[in-house]
């Protein structure tokens, strides 16, 4: 039995000796670590061509109904003054809106004539150059006017869009015929014979050619709200795209795809 504590205490001794001489804070080898995966780049996607916007052509003559936003007046325009408008009503081509309403018209004053004394009508020439979309889209333009039916007393006179005010031969004959008659009746009364009714009439009709001779004819006037309408002078590209925010189905429904509301049976 002695031995067998003597064997056992030799054993516990050797073993704390080892323990002893082994460094504290000295860990086991770890294993080496695994290298980290190499993380494959995913190839660079080609880039997708934008498709191209679809377009649509308008031929020459195409007329766009128009308001002006600023009045027009041969006596205070200069040639080169902005002329600004608003198209009133929509245009289409092949079942797709090409202009819609809403869309501003610039153009400019080209050449202005004042009325004479004598003769010679004021006249107003009027080039449309950029049409501006309700989305942003600009597009420039050949275009003049080809009529104005909000104004009165003025006409398009040729195919480049002139704007002439209305004659005055009228206006004048009924200036001396009031005037002859005037004086006709004021030497009758003075005079109470024929010869002075005749004198009376001479010296009216002379009174009132004069007035006429030194009377300027009417100016062009086009006030603010006018309806005019622009022609294309030559065909015109607009993209269509731009209009999908404003785009309406303007294909004609066959009676039998139109439906009518249902009455409620109650009322």
């Amino acid at each position: 039995m002695r031995q067998l504590l003597v064997c056992l205490t030799t054993i516990f001794l050797f073993l704390s000796a080892a323990m002893a001489q082994t460094p504290e804070g000295q860990s086991q080898p770890q294993p080496p670590a695994d290298p980290p995966a190499q993380t494959q780049s995913e190839p660079p996607q080609p880039v997708q061509p934008q498709s191209a916007g679809r377009q649509v052509t308008l031929p020459a003559g195409t007329k766009v109904l128009l308001q002006l936003q600023s009045p027009i007046y041969t006596k205070t325009a200069r040639v080169g003054d902005g002329v600004y408008c608003e198209s009133t009503f929509p245009v289409t081509q092949d079942n797709q809106l090409a202009i819609p309403a809403g869309t501003y018209v610039k153009g400019k004053i080209v050449r202005i004539e004042r009325p004479g004394r004598i003769k010679g009508r004021a006249e107003l020439q009027v080039y449309f150059t950029t049409m501006i979309f309700p989305s942003g889209y600009t597009v420039d333009l050949p275009a003049t006017l080809d009529s104005t039916p909000g104004a009165e007393n003025h006409q398009v006179a040729d195919d480049e869009g002139t704007v002439r005010a209305s004659g005055t031969k009228g206006r004048d004959a009924a200036t001396i015929g009031k005037t002859a008659g005037a004086g006709a009746t004021i030497g009758a009364l003075s005079t109470r014979t024929l010869k002075g009714a005749g004198i009376g009439g001479a010296v009216g009709a002379g009174v009132g050619l004069a007035a006429v001779l030194l009377t300027r004819g009417p100016d062009v006037r086009l006030d603010r709200g006018t309806t005019v309408e622009m022609v294309l002078q030559r065909p015109l590209t607009v993209e269509i795209t731009q209009n999908d925010h404003w785009r309406q189905d303007f294909t004609p429904r066959s009676g039998a795809n139109r439906r009518l509301p249902q009455r409620d049976p109650r009322n």
